[in-house]
C-alpha cells in the first residue's frame, strides 16, 4: 500500500513527464513539424497528466482543496479532449484551445491550492 508521501512524489513525476511532452509536441506544429507520431506523443502525454491527477488525489480534512483537486482531474481531462480533436479534427487548431483551456484551469486550481494550504498553516 502507498503513502500519501509516496502517491504525491509519484503523482508529480507523472504530471512533471506529462506536462513536458505535451509543451514539447503542442510547439512542434508551430514550427511546420506535423507527424502522426507526434499526435501520439501528445495524447500519451495527456494520458500521463491525467493518471498522475489520479494517483494524487488530496486525503486531507479540507474539502476546498479537494473541490481543487478535483478541478486539476478536469483540466487533465481537457488535455485529453485536446488530444481527441488532434486525431478527429485534422487541419484545424480546435486543439488549441482546449490545450488552453487545460492550462488556465490548472493555474487557477494550483494557485488556490498553494493559497488554501497557506491559510490551513495559519
Amino acid at each position: 500500500m502507498m503513502t500519501q508521501e509516496n502517491r504525491t512524489k509519484m503523482s508529480n513525476v507523472l504530471v512533471l513527464i506529462g506536462m513536458l511532452v505535451l509543451v514539447v509536441m503542442a510547439v512542434m506544429p508551430l514550427l511546420d513539424l506535423n507527424e502522426m507520431w507526434m499526435h501520439w506523443a501528445f495524447a500519451a502525454g495527456a494520458f500521463i497528466v491525467l493518471v498522475g491527477r489520479f494517483i494524487g488525489i488530496y486525503d486531507g480534512p479540507s474539502l476546498r482543496i479537494k473541490r481543487l483537486h478535483h478541478i486539476l482531474i478536469f483540466s487533465a481531462i481537457l488535455y485529453c479532449a485536446s488530444a481527441w480533436m488532434i486525431f478527429f479534427s485534422p487541419g484545424t487548431n480546435n486543439w488549441l484551445g482546449f490545450l488552453l483551456a487545460g492550462v488556465v484551469v490548472q493555474l487557477y486550481a494550483s494557485w488556490m491550492i498553494d493559497r488554501e494550504s497557506n491559510k490551513t498553516e495559519k
